[in-house]
């Protein structure tokens, strides 16, 4: 049986539909807590997830260098990574990329574009431009040797480096997750001044999302050996 490690970095921000699609396909999960992290050895997994969190990539906590370790080993070995929001900031910082906050956050649904090679690889089957759900404020610059996959107006959104995949926008969340950031992540709401209702999902969005979650699956899935 294939195992996938899945690392989370908070507890409300957990695989969503991503862990019914690799069940579906019979892989194991072992879940970590990124802070339980003992080892940043690749070693006997075939797929790495790394999910997303509040924290900043350029915060001096001990399990972000962790991951960062996990992400280059991984590609070392041309093991497939798949990095969400935080996840995807720690890759890029991990191959030599520069985390820092956004200009501006983007919290709520936003339309995404998706790039010619995105649209050959990771996000082959959808359209090229789609609404998703964001929530983060750090954005990245990446080195030459990436590829940009996915962008809004704003900023890089998707790219790959080697056998790793960073997104920023969270294709995996459902509407009870949704509902938990919001409660959750109160305060940043406030400061930011967002009304709950523009990001709690209208009628037909998570249902879309969820589309897009499982194309991206099967595009993944097919790249783990």
């Amino acid at each position: 049986m294939k195992k996938v490690l899945s690392v989370q970095n908070i507890a409300c921000e957990t695989l969503g539909t991503l862990e019914r699609l690799l069940k579906a396909d019979s892989f194991e999960i072992e879940k970590k807590r990124a802070q339980d992290l003992e080892s940043a050895n690749s070693a006997g997994y075939s797929a790495i997830v790394i999910l997303g969190g509040p924290m900043a990539v350029y915060d001096d906590l001990h399990y972000l260098q962790k991951e960062k370790e996990l992400v280059c080993d991984a590609i070392r070995n041309d093991i497939p990574v798949l990095g969400i929001c935080l996840g995807s900031q720690l890759i890029a910082q991990a191959v030599g990329g520069r985390v820092f906050k956004g200009s501006k956050k983007e919290i709520g649904w936003f339309d995404v574009s998706f790039s010619d090679e995105g649209r050959k690889g990771l996000f082959a089957g959808l359209e090229t431009q789609m609404k998703v759900f964001q929530w983060h404020g750090d954005t990245y610059e990446l080195p030459k040797e990436a590829t940009v996959l996915a962008y809004s107006d704003l900023y890089p959104q998707a790219f790959r480096v080697g056998s790793a995949y960073g997104i920023q926008f969270h294709l995996e969340v459902d509407k009870s997750m949704i509902g938990s950031w919001i409660q959750e992540y109160g305060v940043e709401v406030r400061a930011e001044n967002l009304d709950k209702n523009g990001i709690t999902p209208k009628a037909g969005e998570v249902e879309k999302l969820a589309e897009m979650c499982q194309l991206m699956y099967r595009n993944f899935a097919r790249m783990v050996r």
